[in-house]
Order: structure tokens, then sequence, then C-alpha cells
């Protein structure tokens, strides 16, 4: 498993992982969250999931990672927006697998996901939500969902 870094180019798991304790350690006194949010695109082709881990150091500026998949066409949203789910709570097994769970444990940890209070995937908010939060993480739903909507989505074409 590798992931791009728009500064460090391609990183296998744990040279992300380093490049992370890195800049935790950088300001170690200033509040961080670790974001891991995923987002996805279709076409008649293939389905693009990209999934993004950040960190953010509040008020400061962030780091960012993502890792990019393709599969088939998936077109019914639901699927998709469980995937998208499934691929960031996977992730966190895997960077905890890795040996970022201390990391993880240090800091708060949100599951940003794809889906918000307007259009289709606000009847999927109490589910995905509950689902998330059952397993012990916070999610972030739009506008609020930076990691996803925003950071994932800007590489999913």
């Amino acid at each position: 498993m590798h992931f791009q870094s728009p500064s460090s180019g391609m990183l296998s798991v744990e040279q992300m992982i380093r490049h992370i304790e890195s800049y935790l350690e950088e300001d170690p006194k200033a509040p961080h969250k670790i974001v891991i949010g995923t987002d996805s695109h279709t076409t008649h082709q293939s389905t693009t999931f990209v999934t993004a881990v950040v960190i953010h150091r509040v008020g400061k500026g962030a780091r960012f990672y993502f890792r990019k998949q393709r599969g088939r066409p998936m077109f019914d949203l639901r699927h998709r927006i469980y995937k998208e789910t499934e691929l960031s709570l996977s992730l966190v097994d895997v960077l905890n697998a890795k040996g970022m769970s201390q990391l993880l444990s240090a800091w708060p940890l949100e599951i940003h996901i794809d889906i918000g209070q307007q259009g289709e995937t606000k009847a999927l908010i109490t589910e995905i939500k509950g689902w998330v939060t059952s397993v012990g993480y916070v999610a972030r739903i739009k506008p609020d969902s930076f990691g996803a909507s925003a950071v994932a989505d800007r590489f999913t074409s």
C-alpha cells in the first residue's frame, strides 16, 4: 500500500507514518487532529476511490497524503458511500497494525464522510454516522468533512 504526498511523492505506509511523526514533533504542544476521509467518482469505465490522511495542526495548516484505487463502476450511491466509509475505517486498522496506534490514541481522530444534509445522501446520515461512532471514531459530515469532500475529492478524477 502506497500513498502520494504532494511534497514528497510516493511513500510506503511506513514512510508516511514517519512523515506524520516528524510533522507532529515539529510543534508537539500545538493541537493536532488526524483526519481520514474517502471520496469517489464513477464513470462508465470505473469507479475511482481516493482515501486521504490529513494531519491538521489546528489553526496552523496541515499535511496530507492520499491513496487512489480504481475498480469496476459502482452506480449505486448507497453502495459507494458504504465502500468509501469502509475504506476509511480499514485504513485506520492498517495504520494501527503498522505502529501508528500510539499517535492515533494521542490525537483526536476523525473519519470524514462525503454525505450531508443536502442531496441524496441525506438519508444515509444516521446509519453511516452510527457505523463510524459504533467502532469508536468521531464521524464528520458536510460541511465539516473536508478530508473527504475537499482533499480526497480533489484527486478523484
